[in-house]
């Protein structure tokens, strides 16, 4: 390593050794100050005691046993306090450790809360969140004691080096010297293991991936009807075996090395041992000096390598450090960005495509009051994609006026869903702008954004709670309003499913947790759609595929529910039964990364094209 890392690489860990301080100090003030106080006494005590066992040796010589069972107080004193306070010391770092573990973890996951759906969309962010998480309840608190500890070895050292200087200074350089070999390759291979954990971070999702598959109660049908338990075990057993390997190799290397290193250390202290007793069998110094001497030079040597061995500790705590304060700082980086993204300018629409409004009607809506969405030569394509790949969507301008029912129908992989995406913000366009009421959704608060939705995505989560819970998350404030919850559930169609179950609304649904009632597909879907009826405030309504596991007759009584819920409101909906879609207003086919028509259903029927082709295959299926 060269000067100039050198001196990087210890900027860097001082910097992340004081963030570390800083949370831990966040986390308690008191157990903090504690921590350093019975630190700093700690590291008086062992040269005190070896200066007693000095004085009662040399009592003992003087054959005086006032003396002798006076310092023997003293030293029983002093061993009796250094007990009380190393367990005192273990029971404040205990509880520290608890503490700063549960307030990091809890930073980590509302740094997550406020991020954008594009960054767990993303596998390298997913990496930096893995690195993050696997160390964040241990490393900090570790980084902290370990930091005390070497101010405590510090001053114990500075203890027995003065008692050492009274016998020889080269013997103090020697204590000193021994010790550095070791203590480098540590620090050494503690790199080699960071950096060898840090390249295995996609292979180690994917192993806890594969553990979830096995015995995850989502996976268990497919994986027993399939047989997918062998392959996936092996996928397991040679990840496991691969990463068992290499860390028992590097171990191995790493104790060989140090152990025989460490031997230096061994050796500079006999020799010195011996050079006291022979000087001890020649009169020329005293049985008790002699005794302190080796006392203090053993522990003085051990407190030595105590420093050493924290500063590669501490040395290692801070290169998993930088993967935490790596995804929180980046996290915060990412949040400002969205935070300070401000509406672009307005681009020209005399060249846009896509749209089948007349211009007049075009620049009479774009008035500063008009009400409904609007996306203006909006384009779309997911981060991390290099140029020549594929847009989602390209150049799409759209208004939807406030209160039109609104279906949207096209192959998979259309955009359907992009687009609903980027109206709720969920996704920021990679260029044009997205528009609610005239105002652009960057500019608008995110909370009250979110509150004008009404949202049932197909892929919807099944939540290991009450069926209450699961309802009423879909308006979290209103969470405890029973009549709500009970509205909400007869609107998505779940009144027979509430009824049925033992407890009604406070049943436990899934079978994670004690008591819980797993549903069919059908019934979770009919629960998702409740959840989006929860938010009765909200004047937009959004329905992704929302009746896929539903029987047809299931299906058309959620419509006729939705259409009645849906008076005066705006409404999306995605689906691929046109049944569904020809109830809408407005019919609007996405294809090629725009809209390719636009129109009623009868005027698309009679337009024959991609519509009406969709439509006659459909129909036919129930000739």
């Amino acid at each position: 390593m060269t000067v100039a890392l050198f001196r990087k690489a210890v900027r860097e860990s001082a910097a992340f050794t004081r963030k570390a301080f800083g949370l831990v100090w966040r986390s308690s003030r008191p157990l903090t100050i504690a921590l350093a106080v019975a630190t700093l006494v700690v590291a008086l005590l062992p040269p005190s005691t070896a200066w007693a066992g000095k004085k009662i040796v040399d009592a003992v010589v003087a054959g005086s046993r006032e003396e002798t069972m006076r310092w023997v107080g003293v030293e029983l004193g002093l061993v009796a306090s250094q007990a009380c306070l190393t367990r005192g010391l273990g029971l404040i770092r205990s509880i520290l450790g608890s503490r700063l573990g549960t307030d990091v973890n809890v930073l980590i996951l509302e740094r997550a809360t406020r991020l954008e759906l594009r960054h767990f969309e993303d596998s390298e962010f997913y990496d930096r969140l893995s690195r993050a998480r696997r160390e964040a309840s241990s490393r900090p608190m570790s980084l902290v004691t370990e930091s005390f500890a070497l101010v405590q070895s510090l001053l114990t050292l500075a203890g027995y080096a003065a008692l050492l200087l009274q016998f020889s200074a080269w013997v103090v350089l020697a204590l000193m010297l021994a010790a550095v070999p070791a203590t480098v390759a540590e620090m050494r291979y503690s790199k080699a293991t960071f950096r060898m954990r840090n390249w295995r971070s996609p292979d180690s999702r994917r192993l806890v991936y594969l553990e979830y598959v096995l015995a995850n109660d989502e996976h268990a049908k497919e994986v027993k009807l399939f047989g997918l338990g062998p392959m996936f075990l092996a996928r397991y057993k040679e990840l496991a075996e691969r990463f068992h390997a290499e860390d028992s190799k590097l171990a191995t290397r790493r104790s060989i090395v140090t152990t025989l290193l460490s031997l230096l250390a061994t050796g500079a202290f006999y020799l010195s041992y011996g050079a006291m007793a022979l000087l001890a069998a020649a009169s020329k110094l005293t049985l008790g000096n002699m005794t302190m001497f080796v006392l203090a030079f053993r522990s003085g040597q051990s407190a030595f390598q105590s420093i050493l061995s924290g500063l590669g500790s501490i040395y290692e705590h801070n290169l998993y450090m930088s993967n935490l304060f790596a995804y929180l700082d980046g996290s915060l980086a990412a949040e400002g960005e969205a935070n300070a993204a401000l509406p672009s300018p307005r681009p020209s629409l005399s060249s846009s495509s896509g749209s089948s409004t007349p211009a007049v009607a075009r620049d009479a809506i774009l008035a500063p009051d008009e009400k409904g969405i609007r996306l203006e030569n909006v384009s779309f394509r997911y981060p991390g994609q290099v140029k020549d790949d594929k847009w989602v969507l390209r150049d799409v301008d759209l208004f939807i006026p406030r209160g039109q029912s609104v279906a949207l129908v096209g192959q998979n992989g259309a955009g359907k869903t992009t687009l609903v995406k980027l109206v709720t913000r969920l996704y920021e366009p990679t260029s044009g702008r997205v528009l609610l009421d005239g105002k652009d959704v960057r500019s608008w608060d995110r909370t009250e954004l979110l509150a004008r939705f009404g949202v049932v995505f197909q892929d919807f989560n099944q939540y290991q709670l009450t069926l209450r819970e699961n309802v009423g998350v879909g308006s979290v404030e209103h969470l405890a309003e029973v009549p709500r919850i009970e509205r909400a559930v007869a609107q998505g169609g779940a009144h027979a499913l509430a009824s049925g179950l033992a407890s009604g609304i406070e049943t436990p649904l899934g079978r994670w947790f004690q008591n819980g009632v797993e549903l069919s597909g059908g019934q979770w879907q009919k629960v998702a759609l409740a959840r989006g009826f929860m938010r009765e405030q909200a004047d937009i309504l959004v329905l992704d595929e929302p009746t896929a596991a539903l029987d047809a007759e299931a299906e058309h009584a959620v419509f006729e529910r939705f259409k009645e819920l849906s008076e005066g409101k705006t409404t999306l909906i995605i689906s691929h039964r046109f049944p569904t879609v020809r109830m809408a207003d407005r019919i609007l086919v996405l294809e090629g990364g725009g809209i390719a028509e636009d129109g009623t259903h009868a005027a698309l029927v009679a337009a024959d094209k991609t519509y009406a082709h969709l439509y006659a295959m459909q129909a036919s299926g129930y000739a």
